[in-house]
């Protein structure tokens, strides 16, 4: 991977495409997000419609004409020499089989990469975040799925089909028989994504609460409220799988770091202590001292990292 440093005068445009928006930013050679903006995403409208918005957002930066290229992040599994989505869900129909590189390629007149959302997270924390300096980490964004990286040698792993990082989608056993959103039953996401704890939290209060995770948060954090012990609960099942989880894999990868961002990973100490209790609990002797560190980019991850796809030597 390029250092930073090196490339600390070149500006690229990164872009993160998900099923309600797009946002899209210039960034410096050292990681600054320079501008941003973020317009909705016409995924009803089909592909065509989504690259034409992708395309007319970054004309709206005003810096574009000094960017040296584009990284495109978007949900599904992504060929990242090719720039094609391989499969997607249903958030943007019909995105599998877009080919991303080449047809944002012909509108813009750029250099266009992309890859997986997750990847371009780890990747962003690799390069300027939590993991920077780091000869080996472990990446996971919890949010309404799960997904991540791992990096080695300072270089992010893809696999041989390109679904290295899947971490949402280990077997656990507090997961079995509910349905993941890949198709399968009783994956990681199923229990520890953030719609997934809502949907406990629901059950815990019998049904009669809706499924929104600000809500169990604020529940979480209130003290003696009523159904505050639900929403607790609710967060600590799926943080203590969580952290199970993570724990092996620390065991099979031994990294020096482990880096843990999105948006359920915000929630605090409610989530923070069952998942590290968890973690630790699972290590073996020689690992036993390593936790878990937050993300340091938040929000701005996922631009940061689709641009420093750009900075990636492959």
């Amino acid at each position: 991977m390029t250092e930073p440093g090196k490339d600390r005068g070149r500006t690229t445009v990164g872009v993160d495409v998900g099923g309600t928006k797009i946002a899209a930013g210039l960034v410096s050679g050292d990681g600054t997000l320079l501008e941003t903006l973020v317009r909705p995403t016409p995924a009803a409208e089909g592909p065509s419609a989504v690259l034409d918005a992708i395309a007319a957002a970054v004309r709206e930066l005003g810096g574009r004409e000094r960017a040296s290229g584009l990284g495109i992040g978007t949900g599904g599994v992504v060929d990242r020499d090719r720039g094609v989505v391989l499969s997607a869900n249903d958030l943007l129909p019909g995105w599998a089989g877009t080919r991303l590189a080449d047809e944002l390629r012909a509108r813009l007149d750029l250099p266009v990469t992309a890859d997986n959302d997750a990847n371009v997270f780890a990747l962003a924390e690799q390069t300027f975040g939590a993991g920077a300096g780091a000869s080996s980490a472990l990446y996971v964004s919890v949010g309404t799925g799960i997904g991540g990286g791992l990096a080695v040698g300072g270089r992010l792993l893809r696999g041989a089909h390109w679904t290295a990082g899947e971490f949402g989608h280990i077997a656990v056993p507090e997961a079995a028989g509910r349905p993941c959103n890949c198709g399968r039953t009783g994956h990681l996401e199923a229990v520890a994504s953030g719609p997934a704890i809502a949907a406990r939290f629901a059950e815990l209060t019998g049904g009669g609460r809706g499924g929104d995770l600000r809500e169990v948060a604020e529940l979480a954090a209130s003290g003696n409220a009523a159904h505050a012990h639900e929403a607790r609960t609710a967060l600590a099942e799926g943080a203590g799988a969580l952290g199970r989880a993570l724990g092996g894999l620390v065991n099979t990868v031994d990294p020096e770091r482990v880096v843990i961002g999105g948006g359920v990973a915000s929630i605090g100490t409610p989530f923070w202590e069952p998942l590290t209790e968890a973690f630790a609990a699972e290590l073996l002797p020689q690992p036993s001292g390593l936790r878990p560190l937050p993300a340091k980019l938040g929000p701005r991850a996922a631009v940061i990292g689709a641009a420093a796809l750009l900075l990636e030597e492959r």
